[in-house]
């Protein structure tokens, strides 16, 4: 499928997308269906030239394309890094990507970078911190950017805010859109114990720009109770689809990811779950 209408908003197709993986690039270049778009992760393409460029210019050239970031630390206590944020725009300059997002986390103290994209206490100063981050962000990059929302694994007692109410007033600020991952909703509310429709019923859906699907690992915790781990690194679940339909009948149609990013499959298997995501937006009024 290469028909990228209709978009919304931006020039995203509301139509199944997968986050790219050199190792695909020979199957999406010649055999795309059912994929109508792709997503990169920001970081692996800050580079001046060579082969994953090369490819990427070849692919954009055919398909739409999100930038997703997973190194700007948003929710930092201390400033952006400026040279980041400079070679993120350069990224953005010459591949005038369909949409760009990243998280709201935090991923780095000082000069250190960790590995992991951590939560946040919900409160009116991280509020204002998160807020001024994305106002220096879209003035930087010259385009609106989506905010995804986290997998959680515990939740923070000085917490003022929901985390609905957070992300909503976060966009009524910044003019951001959302980014709606269903996956991570749906691990969160197993962690944390609420009910992930609930969840769906209070979010912004308005400002959603974005759905992001991907697999997750189950374990427990100390007390025996279940523990969902967001690893992006097996099918998605059966609950998460349900989920998913879901969160369809109340946005309509959107473009959605299936993101995979461990142990990643052949192509075969996530061209699958791409197309079991076109089932889903098929099912959904325009």
């Amino acid at each position: 499928m290469l028909d990228a209408t209709p978009r919304y908003p931006g020039q995203l197709p509301a139509a199944p997308g997968v986050g790219y993986k050199p190792q695909h690039f020979r199957d999406i270049a010649d055999h795309p269906a059912p994929v109508a778009w792709l997503e990169i992760h920001a970081e692996n393409y800050m580079g001046a030239g060579g082969r994953p460029i090369a490819q990427l210019r070849h692919l954009s050239a055919r398909f739409p394309v999100s930038v997703h970031g997973v190194g700007l630390s948003i929710g930092g206590e201390g400033p952006l890094d400026a040279d980041h944020l400079s070679r993120l725009k350069q990224l953005c300059d010459w591949l005038q990507p369909a949409s760009f997002s990243e998280h709201l986390a935090w991923s780095s103290h000082g000069d250190h970078f960790l590995n992991d994209l951590l939560p946040l206490p919900y409160t009116d100063a991280t509020l204002a911190r998160v807020a001024a981050h994305i106002d220096q962000v879209q003035q930087m990059l010259g385009r609106q950017m989506l905010l995804e929302n986290p997998s959680s694994y515990l939740a923070f007692a000085e917490s003022t805010w929901s985390e609905t109410d957070f992300l909503a007033e976060l966009a009524h600020r910044t003019g951001c859109g959302l980014l709606l991952d269903v996956n991570n909703v749906f691990v969160s509310a197993t962690n944390l114990d609420y009910e992930p429709r609930a969840y769906i019923d209070a979010f912004p859906l308005d400002r959603v720009g974005e759905i992001h699907l991907g697999g997750h690992d189950e374990d427990s915790d100390d007390h025996g109770a279940p523990l969902l781990i967001d690893s992006h690194g097996r099918e998605i679940a059966d609950p998460v689809w349900t989920l998913l339909d879901y969160t369809l009948a109340r946005t309509g149609p959107r473009p959605v990811l299936v993101e995979w990013d461990t142990d990643v499959p052949d192509w075969p298997v996530l061209a699958g779950e791409a197309g079991r995501a076109e089932a889903a937006l098929a099912r959904v009024p325009a």
